[in-house]
């Protein structure tokens, strides 16, 4: 006589009913992975479907609803929905939403977020040392005279500065570290823009902008290394967390 489990009557895994809508989800994202759907064409219709499927349409409208949250296809009122172009950029985006909201539950996690962007940064800027080409060091120096020309305005200030970054990430010719570099800067910047605390440390940050570029210049990786750090511990002081602004 067979015992019964306690997953099953027999002892094994219990079969779960899954929902529709995960199961047209997942034949969706089959399309999308095949190239039955390419990048910019639209997403057959929901009755096209529903009629394929055999599924009726809240099935279909929640699981092109998770299309969209993920970011692989766009939707807007009143057109079908298109699939969007994949990216590494479309993959880190994915985390933003409980990004921000894992650095306001816990003062700890800007910390983190700060030590994890010093390590990442010291490591770009080293690469963009042993990699610069003429044409980079040209985009670098304009780019801290664009953001020397914002002083004065700090949404613009801090737009330059994230494109001064984000240009040395570029130099890798790594797209994930684009992306990275992009999510990290925004999660700092953006969301705490309103937390920053200038008091006058614009000037210091275009200084250490045209230092860390006359590193890159002279492909001196070390030093370069050197000026970033110092440059990032210094701004570090520039963020706090909500709870500790009085």
């Amino acid at each position: 006589m067979s015992k019964r489990g306690t997953n099953g009557a027999d002892g094994g895994e219990r079969i779960v009913r899954r929902k529709l809508s995960d199961q047209v989800l997942e034949r969706l994202l089959e399309m999308i992975t095949r190239g039955e759907i390419a990048p910019g064409e639209t997403m057959p219709s929901e009755r096209d479907l529903m009629e394929r499927f055999g599924v009726g349409r809240p099935a279909v409208r929640e699981a092109l609803h998770s299309l969209d949250t993920m970011g692989l296809i766009s939707i807007s009122h009143g057109e079908r929905a298109r699939v969007s172009a994949l990216s590494a950029e479309t993959a880190i985006h994915q985390i933003d939403g409980v990004a921000r909201l894992l650095l306001s539950a816990d003062p700890d996690n800007l910390g983190h977020l700060k030590a994890a962007r010093r390590f990442f940064e010291i490591g770009m800027v080293r690469s963009a040392a042993e990699r610069a080409r003429p044409t980079d060091i040209g985009d670098l120096r304009a780019l801290v005279a664009r953001q020397r020309e914002t002083l004065g305005d700090a949404e613009a200030f801090i737009s330059a500065d994230i494109a001064f970054h984000r240009r040395i990430a570029e130099m890798s010719g790594n797209p994930i570290f684009v992306a990275v570099c992009d999510a990290m800067l925004n999660w700092l910047f953006t969301y705490h823009t309103d937390l920053l605390l200038w008091a006058g440390a614009e000037d210091t940050t275009l200084a250490e902008h045209d230092e860390i570029v006359d590193c890159i210049a002279q492909g001196a990786a070390d030093a370069a290394a050197v000026a970033m750090g110092r440059h990032l511990d210094r701004s570090a002081t520039l963020y706090r967390h909500h709870d500790a602004v009085g």
